[in-house]
């Protein structure tokens, strides 16, 4: 007994003075490896009476489970110690922007796509949405066929893709693709947003890129209504522009929804006049959007005959063109730091 207490005591001072978790290790080994002190004094237990076995055997254990916590505690110290001092060494000064100023260089500032997306982020969560993701790379059945677009369909004629050499995997055309995978993840009724890049062989000009952003929406249930999709498309837009804002719902054909709708936006940059944004129509195109075909509920796995649900595909860029009165959207994606540096600095 006295031996384990000896044993103890000398290794709770030999762990004090440790400063590296390599040596903390070092340190338990000696005592409870295979050659360790106490494991020598258990070996020993075979030459006690039965009494002193008892006895020895669970101070010994004791002993045991007190320097594994010690040795725990101790190592969970020197960690934190040492990302502390890897945090200081690191730490960046802020106060260096001024500095940077003085020389002339550009200060840096959020994009304003960036800056939109996590508005209408927070507009959707807070009306109980969630906001996923999905990959840019996707393959032909996520892209097309789960969206009731096979490949005889000629609704495929509208997207010109980026394809890769194996003919099977392409770059998403639409972030349709999330929905997809969103319906395969969950059980009705759920309601979620998934923004992101997509990618579409387009002549550009200055409604229109080759590379852009979108953020698609879905909401499935039981009885769930056009009206739904109305009062929440209403009301990001009334968020957004903080004022109301003059819509129109028309008849549109998307083979994901049925029936579909195009949600315009009277022009924001012109009034309604005309101008190369909105193609001297004074209407942009804003929204497409409908109520879930059943094919596209069958191939998320879900019952069409049980839940519905509405979709919608809002185009980012030109919410961003409405909001700042940007009438180019190759504005957008020139990676010029004097126009971001327009808009919210870090």
């Amino acid at each position: 007994m006295a031996s384990i207490n000896e044993i103890l005591d000398q290794f709770k001072q030999q762990l004090a003075a440790t400063t590296k978790v390599a040596d903390v290790l070092n340190l338990k080994a000696q005592i409870l490896g295979k050659q360790g002190a106490l494991s020598e004094i258990l070996k020993g237990l075979k030459d006690a009476t039965p009494e002193q076995r008892k006895t020895l055997g669970a101070e010994a254990n004791v002993a045991k489970t007190q320097i594994e916590d010690l040795v725990g505690a101790k190592i969970t110290t020197l960690e934190a110690a040492e990302i502390n001092e890897t945090l200081l060494k690191n730490k960046a000064d802020f106060s260096l922007r001024d500095a940077v100023m003085e020389k002339g260089l550009q200060a840096a500032g959020m994009h304003p796509v960036t800056i939109v997306q996590r508005e209408i982020e927070d507009i959707f969560l807070s009306m109980g949405f969630e906001v996923l993701d999905g990959p840019h790379i996707e393959d032909e059945w996520h892209n097309f066929e789960a969206l009731n677009i096979p490949a005889t369909h000629p609704a495929r004629d509208m997207q010109d893709t980026f394809w890769f050499e194996d003919k099977k995997h392409l770059l998403r055309t639409h972030t349709s693709t999330i929905q997809v995978r969103g319906m395969k993840t969950r059980k009705p009724p759920f309601r979620f947003v998934g923004p992101g890049k997509v990618f579409r062989c387009e002549r550009t000009d200055a409604s229109h890129e080759m590379c852009f952003h979108q953020l698609e929406g879905m909401m499935v249930g039981e009885d769930v209504s056009v009206g739904h999709l109305i009062y929440f498309m209403k009301t990001l837009l009334s968020e957004i522009f903080k004022r109301d804002v003059e819509v129109r719902l028309r008849p549109g054909f998307f083979p994901f929804v049925e029936p579909g709708f195009e949600l315009d936006i009277k022009c924001l940059i012109c009034g309604g006049k005309g101008c190369s944004v909105c193609k001297q129509v004074g209407w942009v195109e804003l929204l497409p959007c409908g109520m879930v075909h059943p094919n596209v509920l069958k191939a998320g796995g879900i019952d069409p005959d049980k839940y519905n649900g509405f979709a919608f595909g809002l185009g980012l860029d030109r919410l961003v063109m409405m909001r700042y009165g940007i009438d180019d959207i190759r504005l957008i994606h020139g990676g010029d730091l004097r126009f971001n540096s327009q808009f919210k600095t870090f």
